[in-house]
């Protein structure tokens, strides 16, 4: 069996505003109707491949699990990380668990964001790299260039290798991201390819490359994983010997150092849609060269992406050429085509100047559903709810505010005090301020109220919880 490891992490800068920090772009739905964490984990599903073992941060775990059940897997584990230390000790971490079951485990190590449309041809290449993962090689994968791209390591393939080949090549060295003469000539040269940051390995060849190469980091991932917790099926690195680490990728840790590498070239469509561009790109224009979502309209525009992320929400481009539009309830972004790669810069300076927008999506997930802000003032916040089938929040109290709830769809069963009942839509319920309440929604389909929070102070740091089903603190 191919053991599948989905990276899960990253800042989500580069598709500001819909990815943020607290909800990166693998878990938006930015080509088609799933998430491009979905996506990657059904294209490393099926025959000869394992359940995936998922790497992830705290803040992601449940909409981890979330997404997957809406696609029917179901992980064979999650492993938490503490905070974002890149690739290397993501991957090490990974590789030591999985020698606990298997050490000759054979793990293909991908991005859990990338966009690869033809998955067959993919699982193909996977399966034509797998002998010389399991004669110990460490296989990349090399994507067939189309254009002297900047933004993407190569991989130089040696004198006698073949770009073309359907099997593994040897590898000549890593080239780091060039300018554009540099990009131009390794095209030209045509024995280079992309680096799509997606490996094959056994869990035994790579933490050999890690002993050798990375000892130091060898040590504390250990310990970390070591000295793991396990809870609610979720397993959390210790925080003690992760924070102690470096922030390195496996590129520079092993890959750039290791004489045992192979290259795997595909020469299928690829893209890591590093920006808006490259959504504009894959999401198919128009005859004028157009991409519009459901509520966006364009006049009389070419070459534009026009996107409308809130309910309600129309957007309309006028005369528009070569530009970028992305409107959500909270932010807009507005830029040149041939500046996408600057968003970061945007996301920087809201930082600076304290926007909240820089990192916070406006619906704010939760192991239990989500919520988002409808009207905020001075004394009142509105929220709208939505609470999963036998989602249940935290029996809990608040200093500062009350609260008045009104359900929308669906049944919920409310606790006030020592007094428990069933809310039915179009029903109300009142929630005094310090009084320790609970909301659960008992049904199977998604119960959505209308919260109306009063008081002095409405932070979501005002609260006590008592119980927790999530074993949040």
């Amino acid at each position: 069996m191919i053991h599948p490891v989905l990276l899960c992490g990253g800042s989500g800068t580069r598709l500001w505003p819909l990815s943020r920090k607290s909800y990166p772009k693998q878990f938006a739905r930015l080509i088609g109707e799933e998430s491009l964490f979905q996506g990657s984990a059904r294209r490393l599903a099926g025959e000869g491949f394992a359940p995936p073992l998922v790497v992830t941060g705290e803040p992601f775990r449940f909409i981890v699990t979330e997404q997957l059940a809406a696609i029917e897997q179901a992980p064979q584990a999650i492993l938490i990380e503490p905070e974002g230390r890149n690739t290397a000790p993501a991957i090490l971490a990974a590789a030591l668990w999985m020698a606990r079951k298997d050490p000759e485990a054979v793990m293909l190590v991908a991005p859990s964001d990338h966009v690869i449309p033809d998955a067959a041809a993919f699982r193909a290449a996977v399966q034509a790299a797998l002998p010389a993962a399991r004669e110990g090689q460490l296989v990349s994968f090399g994507i067939t260039p189309t254009r002297p791209e900047t933004g993407y390591g190569y991989l130089k393939l040696a004198a006698d290798a073949d770009p073309g080949a359907s099997r593994p090549q040897p590898l000549e060295r890593f080239v780091e991201k060039p300018d554009h003469d540099s990009a131009q000539a390794l095209l030209a040269e045509g024995r280079s390819l992309w680096n799509a940051g997606i490996f094959l390995f056994s869990a035994r060849a790579i933490l050999e490359a890690f002993a050798v190469h990375a000892d130091v980091l060898a040590e504390e991932v250990q310990r970390a994983v070591d000295e793991a917790q396990t809870d609610m099926g979720f397993t959390r690195l210790a925080p003690e010997p992760w924070a102690a680490l470096p922030n390195i990728s496996v590129d520079y840790a092993i890959m750039e150092k290791a004489d045992n590498l192979a290259v795997m070239p595909y020469r299928g469509h690829w893209s890591d849609l590093g920006g808006w561009d490259a959504v504009w790109q894959e999401a198919g224009p128009d005859a004028a060269g157009n991409v519009c979502s459901d509520n966006a309209t364009a006049i009389g525009c070419r070459d534009t992406l026009l996107r409308a992320e809130s309910e309600g929400q129309e957007l309309v481009g006028i005369g528009l050429r070569d530009m970028i539009a992305v409107a959500m309830g909270d932010a807009v972004l507005v830029a040149h085509k041939s500046e996408a790669q600057r968003v970061k810069e945007a996301v920087k300076a809201l930082k600076a100047k304290g926007a909240k927008q820089a990192t916070e999506f406006p619906r704010d997930h939760r192991p239990w559903g989500w919520f988002e802000s409808l009207a905020v003032g001075t004394r009142f916040q509105v929220k709208r709810i939505v609470v999963h089938p036998g989602g249940a929040l935290s029996l809990q109290s608040h200093h500062h505010r009350a609260e008045h709830w009104i359900v929308v769809q669906g049944t919920a069963r409310v606790t006030v005090g020592e007094t428990v009942t069933l809310v039915s839509e179009n029903q109300s319920v009142y929630v005094p301020l310090g009084e320790v309440h609970r909301l659960e929604n008992p049904g199977k389909l998604p119960m959505i109220l209308i919260e109306v929070q009063t008081g002095s102070y409405l932070g979501e740091d005002d609260i006590i919880r008592y119980e927790d089903v999530y074993a949040r603190r």
